[in-house]
């Protein structure tokens, strides 16, 4: 035989079960390769490497996670989520009526916003009483039906010229410039995210572009949990978010008996880690990150008079 080995007829036959399980791992090796990069992808992601300095080019599906102020009572238990797993978050902020304390941007809850910013978590207005646009009233200059949700006028209704709305923007944005340190991103979000191309375009004159979110980042803490269950909004944020897509919660929901946070933070963070995606602020966004670059160090739109 060219090999020199003699077997019997038995003997060939034990050997071949051998020769073909060799065969198969030989095959094999390309698969397990990929496997293990997989397991180490996987493992890199649920460490918590997924900011923007940390993310590897190409290897980083982003997205956009972004807390509207509430009542606040589960701020501390979300803000120890985050840093736990290395996410920033981009803020948006207005004074409402909290569990605790004289409202989210009041004194009580200063040196919590302080503290996030240390973090390097980035700030946006909210508006300042969290101002619900109701209409546009026909004329020149524009003016607009408003609402406020918090603060001594609470549920009146009010005729605002497009002034004293930029004024209710960048009320929010110089309170957190105070207690932070750290100058606010030249954009917000409209309460509810409700809004008119007139009310946008008077926002972007001074200063402020539009943030609303993405469809599949409704992120569902402000509906009933008798009919929504946490477990049913986790499962359904994992499906259907894809990369750029901006995330949308608050920091407590009055009317929610279930809470959404921290319920369903920590295993959304790590659920979507483990599938590649990693947590950017909107200083990243594409569609603004040139818009907040140019008006970079700007400041806040003036008071009205």
């Amino acid at each position: 035989m060219a090999s020199g080995r003699s077997t019997t007829p038995r003997a060939e036959a034990e050997l071949q079960p051998l020769a073909l399980l060799r065969s198969l791992l030989r095959a094999m090796r390309p698969v397990f390769a990929i496997v293990l990069m997989a397991a180490g992808a996987q493992q890199t992601g649920a460490t918590g490497l997924n900011d923007s300095k940390n993310a590897v080019p190409g290897n980083c599906k982003p997205v956009y996670l972004t807390l509207d102020t509430g009542h606040m009572e589960v701020a501390p238990l979300m803000a120890d989520i985050l840093a736990r797993h290395k996410v920033k978050v981009t803020f948006f902020a207005a004074n409402e009526r909290t569990k605790t304390g004289d409202g989210s941007l009041g004194q009580q809850w200063a040196p919590w916003w302080k503290a996030r910013a240390a973090e390097g978590h980035e700030f946006a207005s909210h508006t300042w009483d969290h101002s619900y646009w109701r209409a546009d009233i026909a004329g020149s200059p524009p003016q607009f039906k408003v609402r406020p949700s918090a603060g001594p006028s609470e549920g009146q209704d009010f005729t605002w010229t497009a002034p004293q709305y930029c004024e209710e923007i960048g009320k929010s944005a110089r309170r957190l410039e105070e207690i932070t340190g750290k100058k606010p991103l030249p954009v917000f979000r409209a309460p509810g995210g409700k809004t008119s191309s007139a009310l946008l375009a008077a926002a972007k004159s001074c200063g402020y572009e539009h943030v609303g979110w993405s469809p599949a980042g409704f992120l569902g803490d402000e509906l009933p949990s008798e009919r929504y269950l946490n477990e049913a909004l986790l499962k359904k944020a994992l499906a259907e978010i894809r990369a750029g897509d901006i995330l949308m919660a608050h920091l407590g929901i009055w009317s929610r008996k279930d809470a959404w946070a921290p319920a369903v933070l920590e295993p959304l963070i790590i659920g979507l880690q483990a599938r590649g995606f990693c947590f950017q602020t909107l200083r990243d966004h594409p569609r603004y990150k040139d818009w907040i670059a140019q008006r970079s160090g700007t400041a806040a739109a003036p008071i009205a008079k």
